[in-house]
């Protein structure tokens, strides 16, 4: 385990939480009812988080970022976590693929997304391909200056208004999976990226997903992010980290919805007397409470794994992610029972932690995938 917050980390703690509740939360209701946040207030939220020195806080130094260690970055996830999913986006995780930049690429693309003047997020998933990176369908073939790359993505996070899109394309056709694709760094604007489309989700509103196709989209060498055929690896360096990510959100989800539930338990009277003094409302609190403190552990030990480069982090951060993931629907469930009529009603965020619950045991992984990775890892000889 990490153990108790030093003094750097809690000064850090309660800077994001001053942020994340002075600034960020009073966007949240207005953003779900449009399902889209204004580009001006998304761009100035980050503009004031690289003034707080904050922006792109799990970049190492190396890259141009702030080199945090682990567990102050969990500390800010922790509590970046708290608000909705379309403004965790607002602090700049940014993908660790950008760790592969050469020194030109730092200089000429790093630099703009680390001062949030550009942005970038990447393509893995495909309509015939999504965790499986071995059903990769998009293809880039060599040409006179660089690569022609032809296929479509789905799914994509802000896609439609990322600057840079780091592309993950079939390179080596009869390679290994770990030879056989490479990433590129695409512009947006580029001619050749067509067909944007966004769409219609459960939950998580605000935070697009986008489909896209490449048609004879040309990138040119100096564009190739890593190395030709090292796509796997390079793509790997932001799966791993983005699935505690993942998790933080299922628990910072579940922890807020907590929170609020034994506040009204608290105050609410029913059946002349109070909620709290129940004993069905005290066994659902008791299993939210357990259940919020177990997935806290996994992220903290997995992170653990992750400072001490421990190469074991890799199933670590799957435990993490399946169980938060599952922890977040089982507990927003019962705090929107806890509340009754009043959690189904738009009127408090309840109803909309039981819709973006959901997603988790999806995205980055789903449930299912990061099982079949554990019981592989249980059972290998």
């Amino acid at each position: 385990m990490l153990g108790s917050d030093t003094p750097e980390i809690e000064l850090v703690r309660a800077t994001v939480r001053g942020f994340v509740r002075s600034r960020l939360v009073p966007h949240e209701n207005s953003i779900d009812k449009a399902d889209d946040i204004d580009p001006k207030v998304a761009f100035g939220l980050r503009k004031e988080a690289v003034a707080l020195g904050l922006y792109g806080f799990n970049i190492p130094a190396e890259v141009g970022g702030p080199g945090l260690p682990a567990s102050m970055q969990l500390a800010i996830l922790e509590e970046l976590t708290y608000t909705s999913v379309p403004l965790s986006e607002v602090l700049g995780y940014l993908p660790l693929s950008l760790t592969f930049c050469n020194q030109e690429q730092r200089t000429r693309v790093v630099a703009e997304i680390l001062n949030a003047d550009k942005t970038v997020t990447y393509a893995l998933t495909e309509p015939g391909a999504g965790s499986d990176l071995g059903g990769v369908r998009t293809r880039a073939v060599r040409v006179e200056g660089g690569w022609r790359l032809n296929g479509s993505k789905q799914f994509i996070s802000h896609a439609e208004t990322a600057d840079y899109i780091l592309v993950l394309a079939v390179t080596g056709e009869n390679s290994s999976l770990k030879e056989r694709l490479t990433t590129f760094i695409v512009e947006r604007t580029n001619a050749g990226v067509v067909g944007m489309t966004r769409y219609r989700k459960m939950g998580w509103r605000g935070y697009h997903l986008n489909g896209f196709t490449l048609e004879n989209c040309f990138v040119p060498d100096r564009d190739v992010l890593g190395e030709v055929g090292g796509g796997f690896l390079t793509m790997m360096a932001s799966i791993n980290h983005d699935r505690i990510f993942s998790a933080c959100r299922s628990l910072g989800l579940a922890a807020r919805g907590h929170e609020m539930a034994c506040a009204y338990a608290r105050e609410r009277r029913a059946f002349g007397a109070l909620l709290r003094e129940h004993q069905a409302i005290q066994m659902m609190t008791a299993d939210n409470d357990v259940e919020i403190e177990a997935a806290r552990a996994l992220i903290h030990r997995a992170v653990a794994l992750a400072e001490s480069n421990d190469p074991s982090f890799r199933i670590a951060a799957s435990r993490a992610k399946l169980y938060a993931s599952e922890m977040g629907c089982r507990v927003s469930d019962r705090v929107l029972q806890i509340f009754g009529g009043m959690g189904y009603m738009c009127e408090l965020p309840v109803e909309r932690f039981y819709r973006d619950a959901r997603g988790f045991r999806i995205g980055e992984g789903t449930s299912e995938m990061q099982r079949i990775q554990i019981a592989r890892h249980a059972l290998a000889d």
